[in-house]
């Protein structure tokens, strides 16, 4: 079965245009992942009030992307076989049911599970959506269409870390996960109307034992960096075990893919210096995130004992920052070149990473927002302009597993910043919540998460470096 955009490719970019309400549409389904990143984190210190279990709080972010890495190449293969449309309805549904299910949590293990789920929802919807940006836009179209999906982000990075906030002061935040049911049945309403897809039927066999084998693989790996130094001693039977049991089912998965038909995650995706390399910064792009989501909100509130909602301002520099970049990187990289571009992008991340494992120890909410939006930026001119030049080098029926590849790789260096991370922080910060730790404590934590940021911004410029330079047609 071959599928093929029934939009026509020389309509104008814009809502008004032909394609227009499919752009909203993905607007829509992007504004779900967008909210989600940055309403929680301003809201933890509420979460862990009512349901206790300060020390399992990063888990709320990694059962999430565990969902969301586990499943982002299976539904990226699926999306190439049986077309966009299903795969992203899908995927809004669990979002939906994910959403509803955290807001009914009882305990932290409960939220932490439900959690997962949605992280199940967003491994479908997020890369989906931008392989489909990808088939009805040329790369030059992208240009500007990245400033309507910026503008996704811009406001999200107001609104998301504001909301929760509020809904954190206010005592209800479970308000952060019910502003998504509204979100999700607009976005399916809009997809099931206005989205569709011309279907020509031929016999594809789906690798089953791939998927199986992958999941497996990838959910062992990622629980054990998860819950090494937090849940476990790295040293330990179950860390040991989960390592073991992941690296014998890649093995297995490895072997099975190269003999499978069509196979779930295809192996020539590592065969290409383009490919790996933009893989690479992907993965740093999700570590660096990791890093400075969950912590700098955790920082200020701990070291200055600010509220919430001025926490929550201070992050939304940073993701603020990035959409506001990532909205004129079309324009950049097509005048300097993809690699030119994300390199610009990587020196502007390192050196706001540098200043904020300086400014830790002397803590200030005015440098630190500083500090964000010019991170924020960096990574705008970063992310883009690597995920377009990879959707670029191949044709239509491939760039569901090049843009899968690519989600994937940022979901799991968000995974391993996450316990990384985590396990650094933890590792200072003690036993207690953001209140009761202590200032001195919150300042070194962070201050050695930030370094580690900084570490991770120098490596995934050293991979933008290793990038073929490609024109950008």
């Amino acid at each position: 079965m071959s599928l093929k955009s029934d939009i026509p490719g020389d309509a104008a970019v814009g809502f008004r245009s032909e394609r227009g309400p499919v752009l909203i549409s993905v607007m829509l389904s992007t504004g779900l992942v967008a909210i989600d990143s940055t309403v929680l984190a301003t809201a933890v210190p509420s979460i862990v009030g009512e349901l206790g279990g300060f020390n399992q709080f990063p888990w709320l972010f990694s059962a999430y992307l565990l969902g969301q890495a586990v499943t982002v190449p299976i539904y990226a293969k699926l999306s190439d076989i049986f077309g966009r449309k299903p795969i992203l309805l899908l995927g809004i549904a669990l979002f939906l049911a994910g959403s509803i299910l955290c807001a009914l949590a009882w305990n932290m293990p409960a939220l932490i599970i439900f959690r997962a789920v949605q992280g199940l929802g967003a491994g479908a919807v997020q890369p989906t959506a931008m392989t489909i940006v990808g088939d009805i836009y040329t790369v030059a179209e992208r240009a500007r269409v990245q400033g309507y999906l910026a503008s996704v982000w811009a406001v999200s990075s107001v609104t998301g870390p504001l909301l929760g906030g509020v809904f954190s002061q206010l005592g209800i935040w479970r308000g952060v996960f019910l502003i998504n049911i509204p979100l999700c049945l607009l976005a399916a309403w809009m997809f099931s109307r206005h989205f569709h897809e011309k279907v020509t039927h031929r016999h594809r066999k789906v690798d089953a034992l791939g998927a199986v084998l992958l999941a497996g693989a990838m959910t062992a790996l990622i629980l054990a960096i998860l819950g090494g130094g937090q849940t476990w001693a790295w040293s330990s039977a179950p860390s040991i075990s989960a390592f073991c049991a992941g690296a014998v089912l890649l093995v297995v998965f490895l072997f099975v893919e190269r003999r499978a038909a069509e196979p779930i995650l295809p192996l020539w995706v590592f065969s290409r210096r383009l490919l790996c390399a933009t893989t690479i910064v992907a993965f740093g792009v999700g570590a660096i995130l990791m890093g400075l989501t969950p912590y700098v909100p955790t920082f200020l509130e701990g070291s200055l004992q600010i509220k919430p909602v001025i926490a929550g301002l201070a992050l939304a520099a940073l993701t603020l920052g990035w959409p506001a970049t990532a909205s004129i990187a079309g324009r950049v990289y097509l005048k300097w070149g993809f690699k030119n571009t994300a390199l610009v992008g990587a020196v502007l991340v390192i050196a706001g990473s540098a200043v904020l494992a300086v400014a830790a120890h002397r803590p200030n909410v005015a440098v630190v927002a500083a500090v964000c939006l010019v991170i924020g930026g960096g990574m705008g001119l970063l992310a883009v302009p690597t995920l377009i030049a990879a959707q670029s080098s191949v044709d239509w029926n491939e760039r569901g597993v090049v843009t899968g590849n690519n989600m994937f790789a940022r979901s799991l260096g968000s995974a391993v910043g996450v316990a990384v991370f985590g396990a650094i922080a933890n590792a200072i910060f003690g036993p207690g919540d953001v209140h009761s730790v202590g200032a001195a404590a919150i300042k070194s934590g962070s201050a050695a998460v930030f370094t580690g940021v900084l570490v991770v911004a120098v490596a995934t410029a050293v991979a933008v470096l290793a990038m073929p330079r490609t024109p950008p047609t």
